[in-house]
């Protein structure tokens, strides 16, 4: 009995950070919901969030690039391409354009909440990557909780509609990072500096050629808030985190703390955007959060401990 107990310490304390550092990157996540929709449906586009994002992130930590390099020799250009287009600018603009689109309880149960179901599909096919059982049953209670959002008009034509497909081709460009970030074994924080130098290298040529400085023209208030979250606490702290928690749980169980945004990002929505979701949605992200819980490699109650209880 003792010696199990000394086996499974290591391991419980190896998912307990990697726990820290999934948690630590959603609730960043989370806000980052909010935020994000409160500025695409006022004074600045989408294309002016994008642009202020990877302008601050890719100043900021391109000096990381010059230091350790592009890792071509490591990822080849095709791996690099979509490590930095999956959680880059391409990921930003389709995420940002659902949330203009689409209330917050909605993104955040079909942005985050569908990453890590794609995620295990990514990984079944490449690299034959097999799952629990309680595994599966979490996967299975995020789908059911991420179709209970979109509700029965999910297949009408309508701009709610059109923001959740939005929303899923977003959470599908950012399980290809996933996956490629897992693959190629860089550090985080190298990670993070390719994506937002980058994004910010691809972007910004194309962003100043048909927009000019459009979005100097919104309140400097609303510019510098969104620059020091979307380019600072988003683009670098928060992926960072993310890559930590990679590093330490997989790409499948690192991913699945994504899922916990739903429930985050509804309750930070309410006094941000006065969005207060309804009791179907409230019990779909209650389902959302009991399926990362298991996906994420949390063991369901036995019914031999329950019965000893």
């Amino acid at each position: 009995m003792s010696e199990e107990i000394v086996e499974s310490a290591p391991q419980t304390a190896r998912y307990a950070t990697g726990a820290m550092f999934g948690v630590s990157a959603v609730t960043i996540w989370a806000t980052w919901i909010a935020v994000t929709r409160l500025g695409v449906t006022t004074t600045l586009s989408v294309y002016d969030l994008t642009m202020l994002r990877f302008g601050a992130a890719g100043v900021l930590l391109f000096p990381v690039v010059l230091r350790k390099g592009i890792a071509l020799e490591r990822l080849g250009a095709l791996r690099l391409l979509i490590l930095v287009c999956s959680a880059g600018a391409p990921y930003v603009l389709v995420a940002a354009s659902g949330l203009r689109l689409a209330p917050a309880a909605h993104a955040g149960a079909l942005l985050p909440g569908s990453m890590p179901l794609f995620v295990a599909l990514l990984s079944a096919v490449l690299t034959r990557e097999r799952f629990t059982s309680s595994r599966l049953i979490g996967y299975a209670l995020i789908a059911i909780g991420g179709a209970a959002i979109a509700g029965p008009t999910a297949f009408s034509l309508g701009e709610t509609q059109l923001g959740h497909l939005l929303l899923l081709s977003a959470a599908f460009i950012w399980a290809c990072y996933a996956i490629v970030l897992r693959a190629s074994g860089l550090e985080s924080l190298h990670a993070a500096a390719l994506v937002s130098t980058g994004s910010l290298i691809l972007y910004a040529p194309v962003y100043f050629a048909f927009h000019g400085l459009h979005g100097l023209d919104a309140p400097l208030r609303d510019i510098v808030i969104q620059t020091l979250f979307q380019g600072v606490m988003v683009s670098v702290v928060a992926l960072f985190l993310f890559g930590k928690g990679i590093e330490i749980l997989g790409a499948s169980a690192g991913a699945a703390f994504s899922a916990l945004v739903p429930p985050m990002a509804a309750l930070i929505a309410i006094p941000i955007l006065g969005e207060t979701p309804s009791l179907v949605e409230q019990i779909a992200l209650l389902c959302v959060s009991i399926g990362v819980y298991l996906a994420s490699g949390g063991k369901a109650p036995r019914l031999h401990m329950l019965r000893r209880g």
